[in-house]
Formats: C-alpha cells, structure tokens, sequence
C-alpha cells in the first residue's frame, strides 16, 4: 500500500469513529422522542436517511479536500451539528399538536450555540480548511432549509418564507450556469452575522409562544436581509469578474 493510500486510509477511518457514533445518536434519539413526543412512525427512518446522506457526502468530499490527516475536533462538532440538523430535518411532516413545534426550537438553538465552537476549534488546533469551512456553511444551509420547512408547515408564516433556504442553493445554481457566480468570496464578517440573524429569526418565529402576528414580520425581516447580503455578494462577483476581464484585455 502506498503512502497516499495508508493516509487515504487512515483518514476515512478517522472519520467513521467521529460519524458512526453520531449515527447511533441519531437512531437512538429518534426513537426515544418518537416516544416521548408521540412523532409518526417514520420520524426514525428520515432521521437516519438525511444523517446518512449527509454523511456520504461528507465522506466522498474529505478524500479530496481535507488537507489533513484526522478528520479533527473542529469537524467532530460538525458532525454532531449535522446529527441535530437530521433530527430536526425529520421532524417535516410531523404533527403540530405534538412536541414538535417546541422540540424544533429547542434543537435550532442548540445548532446554533454550537455553531461558532467548530471554527474557534479549528483555529485552535490549527485545522482549519476549506473543506471544514464548506462542511460549516452547509450545515448551516441546511438548517435554515429545515427551519424555513418547519415555520410554513406549523402556520407561522406563509410560503414566500421558503426563500429564506433556497437562496443559497439558487446561488449554487446560478453559479452552474454563470462562471462569474463561482469565483471564490473574500472573508466576510457580514455574511456570518447575518446568517446567525437568519437562524435567530426563524427560530424565534418558530416559537410556539410567539404569536403570528409577531411571527410574520420577524422572518420577513430575515428575509430582506438575507437577500441584500446574497444582493452584495452577487455584486461584489460580477464587479470582480469586470475587473479580471478589463485586466486581461489591457495585456
């Protein structure tokens, strides 16, 4: 066996201790509020589906885009966000005369608490990485998906609120078709507050205590502001890519 290949090895190794024990949790979780919160008799099976697809897709990208040889702490704490992600993921499609509603809030903030601890880890342990910071933002997209999901299913806003998680993945689409939309954003403290504001705003308008009247201009609010920002980032691509032509010409 080569090096490359022991490292490959080792690698995925690393990786599968960190997401098999996550996996347990989410079964075992899954069951037990299924339980507790009388959920349907599918809450197990999609939690463990959207884990497991997430997980694959991590496992397909680290091989390539890790640079380093442990999946690190900084990843770990992702992956259990992502284990949460899959629980509240599965809660679409339940009941809301069941726990469901409180459950989703509780499980969002949680998320979101831990949300900032992976990037500080990765500074501390000097692992951080594209990939990581990819596997973050994901996990992120994805949560405020779910979120979106849940505050039209439970009645809390209308359907326009959906906007809040497929603009990050119209984003990507655009980017397919326009190479501009791919080249890669400078650091930006902007982009991480407001997609923190963005959880907090359909977090709190999913809040079963928070009235729709209330409910409704909060996500509307999140809302705006998150188009502006992707509205900046789309500006900020299209100028860079006019000044990468305009210097390519000038040669």
């Amino acid at each position: 066996m080569s090096m490359a290949r022991a490292v490959h090895h080792g690698l995925l190794r690393n990786a599968l201790l960190c997401i098999l024990p996550a996996a347990l949790m989410v079964g075992v979780v899954a069951q037990l509020w299924t339980l507790l919160f009388a959920l349907g008799a599918a809450y197990l099976l999609k939690a463990v589906v959207v884990f497991c697809a997430g997980a694959g897709l991590v496992l397909l990208g680290l091989p390539l885009h890790h640079p380093f040889k442990s999946f690190g702490a900084a990843n770990q704490v992702t992956v259990t966000r992502g284990a949460l992600v899959a629980l509240l993921a599965a809660l679409v499609g339940e009941r809301s005369d069941t726990g469901a509603p409180a459950l989703a809030v509780v499980m969002a903030t949680t998320v979101a608490v831990l949300d900032g601890l992976d990037g500080w880890l990765a500074r501390r342990t000097q692992m951080a990485s594209p990939f990581g910071a990819r596997f973050d933002m994901e996990t992120d997209a994805l949560l405020i998906m779910v979120l979106a999901l849940l505050v039209v299913q439970f009645g809390k806003a209308g359907v326009w609120v959906l906007a809040s998680g497929l603009l990050r993945y119209a984003y990507l689409g655009a980017g397919a078709l326009l190479p501009w939309l791919r080249t890669a954003l400078p650091a930006s403290e902007r982009r991480k507050a407001v997609a923190v504001m963005q959880m907090i705003a359909l977090i709190v308008t999913l809040a079963p205590f928070v009235p729709v009247t209330v409910a409704t201009p909060i996500a509307a609010g999140g809302l705006c502001t998150l188009i502006l920002s992707f509205a900046v980032d789309v500006v900020w691509s299209f100028q860079n890519a006019a000044r990468s032509r305009a210097g390519a010409s000038s040669q």
